[in-house]
């Protein structure tokens, strides 16, 4: 718990401090988070319509903004606070695909979602409103939007097996014996792939693709884009992202403090919209790396692991362009098959959490099966469906019980 005195010596002297140990947490936790799903956001804003320039720019804004987060959070509560993109909303930017308006409505739905972010911090009712959707349902929708990209590294085996089969190896293997440094180790093994068919193929790399830059987009809106995008966007946000990431911080003694946390990341997804970026929002799965007993034996300290973590976040965001240009460069199948890689786990707790309550169950595949259909009504997308649908079907099934 907070608050613990440091570990001492054995003959009663308080042990020294070393600030490297929080300091080097907070650049693990950076590396594993970037590199572990950066694909799935430059997919993600890709398939919402942005060049190739503007996703760049999005990764750019969303590894700034909630680099910013992490330093204000952690230096302002003086705990291990960190935060993180949306990898679950980047994956429902690609299975949603365009939307009615283009690019500029997707821009328009980002801001439209940090708005929700920030009526949560000033508005208690819209939180409980959130909290009343079923955990399955919620989480039957994610894991219905997750399934075509978790698919990317079978059928990218087939279609390219000498660029994809490497990256699927040195994932399994490190998933055996080192799992935090799987994705990250398996992307390293996509760039050197990309590197060896650069070379093969003579292709000079322009130097323009490597120096980042914004590229900023005036918003627009359509019903279509607000109602399949913003919404389910900010749905899958609170679910799979803040709540957990509550969670995973009480877990190790710390309190997260909720409004001004919605109010930083809201802020923050406002602020880097008009250049692509989709959500930030508090970290969950890596929040751990930080705030764990790894990062510093006195849990008063290991604040420091989150404001380096957002420096590190600072620092990796300046090669946002470089990591943009290695997706735009590389093989067919192989970036897909790293970035549905890194979305395993998160399926997987997904569709665990999803038919655990067997009274859940049928909504809750209702739910999964509209939602991996990808149909798209009125130019509503299928999270929104699917997320109405399952709704309906559960209201339907518990009518008259208590």
């Amino acid at each position: 718990m907070p608050g613990t005195a440091p570990p001492s010596h054995p003959n009663g002297a308080p042990r020294p401090h070393s600030v490297s140990r929080p300091v080097l947490a907070g650049v693990v936790t950076a590396l594993v988070g970037f590199t572990s799903s950066f694909a799935v956001v430059l997919t993600g804003l890709s398939a919402v319509g942005a060049t190739a320039a503007q996703a760049a720019s999005g990764l750019l804004a969303v590894s700034l903004t909630m680099g910013l987060a992490c330093i204000v959070l952690a230096w302002r509560y003086r705990m291990p606070i960190t935060a993180a993109w949306s990898t679950p909303g980047a994956a429902l930017l690609a299975a949603t695909g365009t939307v009615d308006g283009g690019w500029p409505a997707a821009v328009g739905a980002f801001l439209v979602a940090s708005a929700l972010i920030l009526l949560t911090a000033l508005w208690p009712a819209l939180g409980a409103l959130i909290a009343r959707i079923p955990p399955s349902i919620a989480q039957a929708m994610l894991a219905g939007v997750l399934l075509p990209l978790c698919l990317a590294p079978i059928t990218g085996i087939v279609a390219n097996p000498w660029g994809v089969v490497p990256v699927v190896v040195t994932w399994l293997i490190f998933a055996r014996f080192a799992p935090r440094w799987a994705v990250p180790l398996a992307f390293v093994t996509a760039a050197v792939v990309v590197a060896v068919s650069l070379v093969q193929a003579g292709a000079p790399v322009d130097p323009a693709l490597l120096l980042p830059r914004f590229e900023l987009t005036a918003p627009t809106f359509t019903v279509g884009a607000l109602v399949g995008l913003a919404l389910p966007l900010f749905i899958v946000t609170m679910a799979s992202q803040n709540v957990p990431g509550v969670a995973v911080m009480r877990s190790f003694g710390y309190e997260v403090p909720w409004r001004p946390a919605m109010l930083v990341t809201g802020l923050g997804t406002a602020l880097g919209a008009p250049a692509g970026g989709h959500a930030i929002n508090l970290a969950a799965i890596s929040a751990a790396l930080a705030a764990g007993p790894d990062a510093d034996p006195d849990p008063q300290r290991r604040w420091i692991a989150g404001v380096s973590t957002g420096a590190s976040y600072l620092v990796l965001g300046g090669f946002s362009a470089a990591f943009a240009a290695l997706v735009l460069l590389a093989p067919e199948a192989v970036i897909p098959a790293v970035a549905g890689l890194a979305l395993f786990a998160a399926f997987g707790s997904s569709v665990q959490q999803a038919i655990d309550d067997p009274g859940e169950r049928l909504p809750a595949v209702v739910t999964f099966l509209v939602a991996a259909s990808g149909i798209a009504v009125l130019g509503v997308s299928a999270a929104f469906w699917a997320l109405a649908a399952g709704l309906l079907v559960r209201t339907v099934l518990h009518a008259g019980r208590r």
